[in-house]
């Protein structure tokens, strides 16, 4: 089938105008977040429907075009782009943005790929619940690109992350068959879960149309504390008095050091922080859920606080007066990529590391990376809770930042990755492998499970159509 033949087809089937190949159009859909990665796609092809999707996944079949599946492209590992060939279809969901259903007795909400997780998020809180996967891209990430790649976020202490608070999947297949597997179910043990090998596969194995979505009641009180920490073993310390102290109320604890504080107030010096960057090395914010009332958190929390600044543990704290205030904390947080981004190009990763061993690994890793590179920055933050470290080397003030990256990169990886492995962690906790980290996954990942990855890729894709290049290296 020639190329214009393909496009005619793909015309008919979702209208001229959701076809996109001149240069300006596609340009948006070429490159990652992190504009890293830049490809030349054939077309970029945008369905409105399920029927839609599986009707162009057919005719690619046919063609034996490849097909990158995208939701809002706001992924950290090149996971949604196409390669430079100009022969692979693009397939944005973003069209697909209908919240279908949702069920208050049942607590569940069916929502389609392209519906953006925030307006998810403003759905089940309109109805007085809580879909409570939460992070810094929330505003344009979808929940078809957040469970194929099986996104964390801020939540995951409490909620789990993206695999856990999905119930059902509608999917199309490589050959464009469609799987109805929508369910408002916890209990469905009837054979293979089909549903936990499409979350995480990035869209190697299948095209997320459509979701079913567990909701739970929305909390009677948020309490968010700004804590100064000494040293990185008194931040886990202070998690374990948390969870001791307020169990399933604990909803967020996140970890960051004082640089990140710092290169937040430089580049948007509107967020101000609650305690100077130099009041300590580590800063912990943390996020008490309560289900009874206002007073009965502000009492817990100051309980957990009173014995921990007693104890040495915490050096100082500052507590959210207000929704706003409690609101300013979390855009800090969330503001560090941006500022890192902001500040030039870096070297990132995102790791995974037991709780019991982070202040051993962030010690020894932090001496071994400043003996390497003396005058590079260390941007760590990540989500202590559920062990995830986003660390980062950030290049040095005033030098050139690509060719930073472009020089270290191999080495920073080598020496981090190793370390984590070596602590019983992961080089990769919650940004996926895109086509970042198909060499690291050869690398570390067991033989045997490799060997059974690349079996379910050649039984569910046999052609190798379904965003080629991503995850695994050719099957």
């Amino acid at each position: 089938m020639s190329t214009q033949t393909l496009l005619g087809a793909l015309r008919a089937i979702v209208g001229t105008g959701h076809v996109l190949t001149a240069p300006a159009d596609v340009a948006g859909y070429a490159e990652d977040w992190r504009k890293r990665y830049r490809g030349a796609p054939l077309a970029v092809v945008l369905p409105g429907s399920t029927d839609e999707v599986a009707a162009v996944v057919r005719r690619c079949h046919a063609a034996r075009a490849a097909i990158v599946p995208q939701g809002g492209n706001t992924g950290l590992a090149g996971g949604a782009t196409p390669d430079g060939s100009g022969t692979q279809i693009v397939l944005s969901l973003r069209r697909m943005r209908r919240i279908r259903s949702l069920d208050a007795a049942d607590r569940v909400l069916v929502a389609e790929a392209g519906v953006v997780l925030a307006e998810a998020q403003r759905a089940a809180r309109e109805a007085g619940l809580l879909f409570p996967l939460s992070l810094a891209a929330e505003g344009s990430a979808t929940i078809g690109g957040v469970l194929a790649t099986n996104a964390g976020g801020t939540a995951v202490l409490r909620y789990g992350n993206a695999r856990a608070l999905c119930l059902g999947l509608e999917a199309v297949t490589a050959q464009g068959a469609v799987w109805h597997g929508l369910s408002a179910l916890r209990k469905d043990n009837t054979g293979y879960d089909l549903r936990d090998l499409l979350i995480g596969s990035e869209g190697t194995l299948g095209i997320l149309t459509a979701a079913s979505l567990a909701l739970f009641p929305q909390p009677a009180a948020r309490r968010t504390a700004w804590v100064a920490v000494p040293d990185l073993a008194q931040a886990v310390a202070l998690l374990g008095r948390a969870r001791d102290a307020l169990d399933a109320g604990l909803t967020g604890f996140e970890l960051m050091g004082a640089p990140c504080i710092e290169l937040v107030a430089r580049h948007f010096p509107a967020l101000r922080a609650p305690l100077p960057a130099g009041a300590a090395p580590w800063f912990v914010l943390l996020e008490l859920s309560d289900s009874e009332s206002e007073a009965h958190a502000q009492e817990r929390l100051e309980a957990v606080l009173g014995a921990a600044l007693e104890a040495g543990v915490a050096g100082d704290c500052a507590v959210a007066a207000s929704l706003a205030h409690s609101e300013t904390m979390w855009a800090i947080r969330e503001h560090i990529p941006l500022a890192q981004a902001a500040e030039g190009l870096n070297i990132k990763h995102d790791l995974a590391v037991p709780v019991s061993r982070m202040a051993g690994f962030v010690a020894d890793t932090a001496a071994r990376l400043q003996r390497l590179l003396p005058e590079a920055r260390l941007i760590v933050f990540g989500h202590l809770g559920d062990g995830n470290l986003h660390y980062n080397v950030q290049a040095p003030s005033g030098a050139d930042s690509e060719a930073f990256r472009t020089r270290w990169e191999g080495p920073c990886n080598a020496l981090l990755h190793e370390a984590a492995v070596a602590a019983g962690g992961s080089f990769s906790a919650e940004h996926g492998i895109g086509m970042l980290k198909t060499g690291e996954l050869a690398r570390f990942k067991d033989p045997a499970a490799l060997a059974l990855m690349r079996g379910v890729k050649q039984a569910l894709d046999p052609q190798g159509l379904l965003n080629p290049g991503k995850v695994l290296t050719a099957v």
